[in-house]
């Protein structure tokens, strides 16, 4: 196909929207005048993306009430959604992550003949085994970051691409430490605990508190410590609250947004598990990794969970390379006590910070390909030779 595609997206959450935004990129690069548009966020607006719907309404979690109050919602997006794709046929559907909203979709366009791209494969090595199934129904392609899902799924007949991971392009192999030091404020000689307890509500809920409260013991052992917290907007003012009741109102600098600044300035970080982790990896950041959610939402993920990690970092390495505690561990005094470790090992030198260093160095070489271009060369065959 010589002709600009019409492309249809759905990204949901702040990290759907930055991929989408790069794959977007890509496509431009191939068609320049592409149109695309769907549910998407700023990132992909500011490239041109038609959004219909903004990419935040998708931003839930889990099994929690927050996603059973919202179903209705949701699923009268995604029924208006098919709608009009169904009506108005794109050339091709990609939906970015989002699997619970994104493959049901992707299933019903594919059987009226639209192609179908789903791009970052779901985490059936971890959690969701039982989603392969709805994969193959679903997508005639996945784009893959990580190296070793094409191969999983063409054990069960899934076309698929490795693309690399985009966040191991934007995150230089070196960060500039002094840099992101002057862009906050912060000193060479200080030294900076990196708090991110999440990006959506829920994990504000019930992780902001623990790791908080974590933050006011390390400051009983280091009163010098510099505490920054990166923040969505939306958000600023619940995370303010719970510095406040934890004791430590104006001893925390919060910033809106500026994550990867914060994580290449700090000696180490607390933070919740999720794609940030991985981010901190790249960052060559130590890290403390806590999750808390909602009782049955965990006991309904941990019945799925396949492998004994739950840190992206710890599951790309296949081994423990920094803690996690995750719900009734994820005490304020089990936090406090593995982020003082790292805080030793930074101030020492010690040889477990040169591993730690040397092994999230070759994990980001492992990351590290022309995602943009990929992503979109993969697009253009498909669409080309329906592949």
């Amino acid at each position: 196909m010589n002709a600009v595609p019409r492309v249809a997206m759905v990204a949901g959450e702040t990290s759907g929207d930055l991929l989408a935004g790069l794959l977007i990129d890509g496509m431009l690069a191939h068609w320049p005048g592409l149109q695309s548009s769907g549910i998407g966020g700023p990132q992909m607006e500011r490239r041109g993306f038609a959004a219909w719907w903004p990419s935040e309404k998708l931003a839930v979690h889990g099994y929690s009430m927050e996603v059973l109050r919202r179903l209705r919602e949701l699923l009268s997006i995604r029924k208006q959604l098919r709608t009009r794709l169904l009506r108005d046929r794109p050339d091709v559907f990609i939906g970015v992550d989002a699997p619970d909203f994104n493959l049901g979709l992707e299933a019903d366009l594919r059987a009226a003949g639209i192609k179908t791209v789903h791009f970052v494969c779901p985490s059936i090595w971890a959690w969701r085994a039982d989603r392969v199934e709805k994969i193959r129904r679903s997508a005639d392609h996945v784009l893959c970051i990580f190296p070793f899902e094409p191969e999983l799924l063409a054990q069960h007949g899934i076309a698929a691409t490795y693309v690399g991971h985009p966040l191991a392009g934007v995150i230089p192999m070196v960060p500039d430490r002094a840099a992101a030091r002057a862009q906050l404020g912060l000193q060479d000689s200080d030294e900076v605990l990196a708090i991110l307890p999440g990006s959506r509500s829920s994990e504000i809920q019930y992780i902001t508190q623990p790791f908080f409260e974590a933050a006011a013991l390390i400051r009983q052992a280091r009163p010098a410590i510099k505490l920054v917290v990166p923040a969505v907007p939306a958000l600023r003012a619940r995370i303010e609250q719970t510095a406040h009741a934890c004791g430590l109102a104006g001893a925390v600098q919060i910033v809106e947004g500026q994550s990867h600044a914060v994580l290449a300035a700090c000696d180490t970080t607390l933070i919740a598990s999720g794609t940030a982790t991985l981010e901190a990896a790249l960052f060559k950041c130590p890290m403390v990794i806590g999750y808390r959610m909602q009782s049955l939402s965990w006991w309904l993920m941990r019945r799925k969970q396949l492998q004994p990690w739950v840190g992206l970092p710890n599951i790309l390495c296949g081994e423990f390379v920094v803690p996690e505690l995750i719900q009734d561990a994820a005490t304020p005094q089990a936090l406090c006590a593995a982020t003082l470790d790292w805080l030793d090992a930074r101030r020492s030198n010690a040889p477990k910070m040169t591993a730690l260093v040397q092994r999230f160095t070759a994990l980001h070489h492992s990351l590290q390909r022309n995602t943009p271009q990929l992503a979109a060369d993969a697009i253009q065959k498909i669409l080309a030779t329906g592949a």
